[in-house]
């Protein structure tokens, strides 16, 4: 092999962003292939440390992809989800919004791709957000989900429909972006 074919212990240090005792390690322990020139100094395949930064890599983007938020929508006027949509789309943060037009199709969602934020109509054709909301929360594996209510019902209708359960936060329509825009941000970033 030729010297431009193999790196030095702290070349490969710096082109993995290691410390050289970390590459050393890695070296004793198998985990980079490396040999001893007569000089008693260790080399390192070029190949090997390439495969290695695409492994760190690739682990990075899993780990980047594990920190979108999914956020459910579940609205039965497709004018509104399409607002939800760019609107929440157009936050500079790494969401998947995803959408159901009724409370059926949204405990479907729920249970398939596992959203991390619910926003919800109450009204709605077949199932509604009442009924879905309170499906969520008598079962176990969804009680924390976070669930937000944008309903035109007033406190009165809604209270005699039953009433949200507790934990539930409820606005009234027309959409509150800016509030639910924050509520996004703190439940991404972990702090207000």
């Amino acid at each position: 092999m030729s010297q431009d074919d193999v790196y030095t212990t702290r070349e490969a240090a710096l082109r993995l962003g290691v410390s050289l005792r970390t590459v050393q390690l890695w070296v004793e322990s198998g985990t980079l292939p490396a040999w001893k020139t007569l000089g008693g100094h260790r080399r390192i395949s070029r190949e090997a440390v390439d495969r290695l930064v695409r492994e760190q890599e690739v682990s990075l983007e899993i780990e980047a992809a594990d920190q979108r938020l999914t956020i459910l929508v579940v609205e039965d006027e497709r004018s509104l989800q399409e607002l939800y949509e760019h609107t929440l789309g157009g936050w500079d943060l790494p969401l998947d919004i995803i959408t159901a037009a009724d409370g059926y199709e949204g405990l479907l969602m729920i249970g398939e791709k596992r959203p991390d934020l619910l926003i919800t109509d109450l009204s709605m054709p077949g199932m509604d957000g009442l009924r879905m909301i309170r499906t969520l929360k008598s079962a176990p594996e969804f009680r924390d989900l976070q669930i937000i209510v944008v309903t035109a019902l007033d406190d009165t209708e809604i209270e005699d429909r039953g009433g949200v359960p507790e934990g539930v936060t409820v606005f009234r329509k027309p959409i509150p972006f800016a509030e639910l825009e924050s509520i996004v941000r703190e439940h991404y970033t972990g702090s207000p």
